[in-house]
C-alpha cells in the first residue's frame, strides 16, 4: 500500500507479521461472527435478531468513561505532540498481541515526540493497562481511551442514523457491523479534531510529520499512474475536513453494505470445500450453491481463491501475473 500526499512517493509500506497473529486472526474472526446476522433471512428478521443481540453490542452502551470521553482526549493533546495520531480497537484486549505493539513502536521510533490515541473500550482497562505497559514504561506518549460515539457522532451526518441503529430500529446489513463501526469511527475522530488515523498492523517506516491531507492508494494504474483504489488503513486530515464531512454523509446516504456473497461467496475456512468431491448429498449441495452465486452474484474473488481456481483448472497459476505476485510475498 502507498501513501500519496502532496508527492507521490512512497512513503512506507504495511508488513504482516504473518506467523505472529494467525490466532489472533481467528479470534477476531469468532468475535466479528458471534455478532454477525444469520443468512438468508428478510430484513424485518435481522432486526429482530439484531434488537435481541443488542445487548452484546457493548461498544454501544454509556458509562462515565464514555461521557469523559472529549475531555480526556483534549487533556491528552493538549501537552505539545510533534504528531498526534488515532488508532481504533474493537477487539479483546488480549488479542492486541506482537504485531500490533510492532505498530505502535514504529511509530514512536519515527515520532519520539508523538502523541497516540488508541479509542478501544476493551484496551482502556487493567488488562489492557498490562498490554500497553512496555510501552507506557518507556514514557512514551500512548493512551486507550474508551470512545464516546454519542459525541464523536454528534452534530454529523451519520448521527440520525447511529441513534436508529442503537435503538435496534434500523437494519444493520449482513456483515458484522463492528466493520462498519471502526470504518466510521476514524472518519468521525478526525473530523472532530484532526491528526493522523492509522491501523493498528500498520509499520511505519518514515515520519509522517511532511504530510497534511492524505489518504493511502491500495493500487494504481500500470499505465496511467492514477490511483485505482483507496484505502482506508492510513488517514491523514485537518479538523472539520469538507472530505471527510463528504465521506461521512456518503455514509448515512447512500452507503450499502453487500451481503458476501458480492465479493466473498466461500469463508476462507471452508474454501477448500470447492476443490474436493462431495462425500454426501448435503456437500453436493453446498457445492452446486456456491457454484450458482459465482456465476450469478459474485462480482469478484480474492487473490488466493483465483488462484485456488487455477490450480483446480489444470492451467499454470505460475504464468498468472496475479498469482506469480502472491507466489512472491505480495
Amino acid at each position: 500500500m502507498y501513501l500519496l500526499g502532496r508527492n507521490s512517493s512512497v512513503i512506507f509500506s504495511a508488513i504482516t507479521i504473518a506467523a505472529s497473529s494467525s490466532m489472533k486472526t481467528i479470534e477476531n474472526a469468532s468475535l466479528m461472527n458471534s455478532l454477525k446476522p444469520p443468512a438468508s433471512v428478510t430484513e424485518e428478521e435481522r432486526i429482530a435478531w439484531f434488537r435481541k443481540k443488542l445487548p452484546e453490542f457493548k461498544i454501544f452502551k454509556s458509562n462515565n468513561l464514555t461521557e469523559k470521553f472529549h475531555g480526556r482526549v483534549l487533556e491528552f493533546f493538549g501537552e505539545e505532540c510533534e504528531i498526534r495520531a488515532f488508532m481504533t480497537s474493537i477487539s479483546p484486549a488480549r488479542s492486541f498481541g506482537k504485531r500490533e505493539v510492532l505498530s505502535l513502536e514504529t511509530f514512536f521510533k519515527a515520532h519520539p515526540h508523538g502523541c497516540l490515541m488508541i479509542l478501544s473500550r476493551t484496551l482502556d482497562s487493567r488488562h489492557g493497562y498490562r498490554v500497553l505497559k512496555p510501552l507506557l514504561d518507556r514514557q512514551v506518549k500512548l493512551a486507550a481511551v474508551t470512545p464516546g460515539l454519542s459525541f464523536l457522532f454528534k452534530n454529523t451526518p451519520v448521527e440520525s442514523w447511529f441513534d436508529s441503529i442503537k435503538s435496534g430500529n434500523k437494519d444493520p446489513g449482513e456483515i458484522p457491523l463492528a466493520q462498519n463501526l471502526s470504518n466510521l469511527i476514524r472518519l468521525a475522530v478526525l473530523y472532530k479534531y484532526g491528526g493522523v488515523y492509522l491501523d493498528t498492523d500498520f509499520i511505519i517506516l518514515k515520519s509522517l510529520k511532511g504530510l497534511k491531507n492524505s489518504i493511502g492508494a491500495q493500487s494504481t494504474d500500470v499505465v496511467s499512474g492514477n490511483w485505482t483504489r483507496l484505502n482506508n488503513a492510513v488517514l491523514i486530515f485537518d479538523m472539520n475536513h469538507p472530505l471527510l464531512l463528504k465521506f461521512i454523509e456518503e455514509f448515512a446516504t447512500t452507503f450499502d453494505v453487500l451481503p458476501p456473497s458480492a465479493f466473498y461467496p466461500v469463508h476462507w475456512n471452508n474454501i477448500g470445500g470447492l476443490f474436493k468431491l462431495p462425500e454426501n448429498r448435503a456437500g453436493l449441495r453446498w457445492v452446486k450453491a456456491k457454484l450458482l452465486q459465482l456465476s450469478g452474484q459474485t462480482y469478484g474473488i480474492t487473490k488466493i481463491f483465483f488462484c485456488m481456481l487455477e490450480f483446480v483448472l489444470i492451467t499454470d497459476p505460475e504464468k498468472n501475473p496475479i498469482c506469480l505476485i502472491d507466489s512472491q510475498g505480495s
